[in-house]
């Protein structure tokens, strides 16, 4: 397996206060559990507030966060950042390959579309083992990866909203 990279971004623009959506996918509870806590403690350390919602599994991600996003914006309290958070591990079918590349291609058209920071912690792995590697926060910690890059993203949209 690769060495994890994490270049420290420079980029320190404030960001406290904004609120940030965690939508998560309850099919492997107790992974979830462990992308969870990484991505609040990412969220913590920023002085990010959040919501969270619970989907059945990966696929219902995107409709949910469309859904929310919709939701919080017509009540003029939108939200600045999402975080998708997830797990799909490889099985004797293309499911796998259905759920893991339709859920990230919804994801991406949505943060294009509607300009939304957003960090993609839905992981996809071949055994229960990769998954624990890269859901513990002492290990690959990728539900904190995917606040962080939702959190760089809003840096960015903020400095140059600024601009």
């Amino acid at each position: 397996m690769a060495d994890a990279r994490r270049a420290a971004l420079k980029d320190q623009t404030d960001i406290t206060g904004a609120r940030a959506l965690i939508v998560e996918a309850r099919f492997y509870d107790d992974i979830q559990d462990a992308l969870l806590e990484g991505a609040l403690a990412e969220l913590k350390a920023a002085g990010v507030g959040h919501d969270i919602l619970t989907v059945p599994g990966a696929l219902e991600i995107p409709a949910a966060v469309a859904i929310a996003l919709d939701a919080a914006e017509s009540q003029g309290k939108p939200y600045d950042a999402v975080i998708a958070l997830g797990c799909v591990v490889r099985g004797d079918t293309i499911h796998f390959e259905i759920v893991s590349m339709e859920s990230s291609r919804a994801l991406m058209d949505l943060a294009v579309s509607r300009k939304v920071p957003l960090g993609n912690g839905i992981i996809t792995v071949n055994t229960d083992a990769q998954a624990w590697a890269r859901a513990r926060a002492g290990e690959l910690n990728k539900g904190g990866d995917a606040a962080r890059a939702a959190l760089a993203m809003l840096r960015i949209k903020r400095r140059l909203a600024r601009a």
